[in-house]
């Protein structure tokens, strides 16, 4: 493992502890417009690098099929979408502003619902940059060192609007500032996991590449429809958040573009 992967995997965990790290520099709670604004830029970020990062790679690796060259991605982006589903449904969690808990019924507390619901939607970014970073590892031709450091840098930037929107609303509810910063930094945990995880495991993924991109695409994108999109679009003067989604939509495509 080079020395410019490593660092590459802990980026988006950074972007998360900083976002946390919001706690002890911001006396009052997020404002609905702010949260909604910093939802709707994650929102762009993760649409952008699904079809940038994960989806054209996915979609070049299989040229040599022709026609069918879309089938690949196809099947790896329905296959998460459906494994988010799965996770959704057997994970307790509490999305923001939400009164009621998805998933089995559990005696957990409200605060640590709301912490899975958070780290419940890292876990396909954390894939999406350990799959990356394992075809940059492999020498894939269609994966480049600009590009995973431009989809880590992209992840990073909307972990630190996410990190601040889970611990400051915990701060809020009673919890001290360090322990509402400790959850917030949790949180963000499963991604340089799981993304080293994936690497450790590259001999055996290479093969399958072009699912498991867009695997992580369709992943993330059951994350943005069911629960950032919503979540953005609620209340009055909602165009806040479509117009920081094209901001951050805009600026995955330039990083992704321009580094890759």
């Amino acid at each position: 493992m080079t020395a410019a992967i490593l660092p590459g995997l802990w980026i988006p965990f950074a972007g998360t502890a900083l976002g946390a790290g919001c706690v002890f520099f911001m006396k009052k709670e997020l404002g609905d417009k702010v949260r909604r604004a910093l939802t709707g830029f994650a929102s762009g970020v993760m649409v952008a690098a699904s079809i940038w990062s994960l989806i054209i790679p996915a979609m070049e690796q299989t040229e040599g099929m022709g026609s069918l060259s879309f089938l690949p991605a196809c099947v790896g982006f329905w296959l998460g979408m459906l494994f988010l589903l799965f996770l959704d449904s057997v994970i307790p969690h509490l999305h923001m502003n939400a009164d009621k808990a998805e998933g089995p019924n559990a005696k957990l507390k409200k605060t640590t619902m709301m912490v899975l619901a958070v780290t419940l939607h890292n876990i396909p970014e954390g894939m999406a940059v350990g799959v990356v970073y394992a075809g940059l590892v492999s020498g894939n031709s269609s994966i480049t060192t600009g590009g995973a450091l431009a989809l880590a840098l992209g992840i990073a930037i909307q972990n630190f609007p996410e990190g601040a929107i889970i611990s400051m609303p915990l701060c809020a509810e009673g919890k001290s500032k360090s322990k509402a910063f400790l959850d917030g930094v949790l949180s963000g945990a499963v991604e340089p996991v799981g993304a080293f995880i994936t690497i450790l495991a590259a001999g055996a993924i290479i093969p399958a590449m072009p699912y498991l991109l867009s695997f992580a695409a369709g992943a993330m994108m059951y994350v943005v429809v069911e629960e950032l999109i919503p979540e953005m679009s609620e209340g009055e003067h909602s165009n806040i958040g479509v117009i920081m989604f094209a901001l951050g939509f805009t600026l995955m495509m330039a990083l992704d573009v321009a580094l890759g």
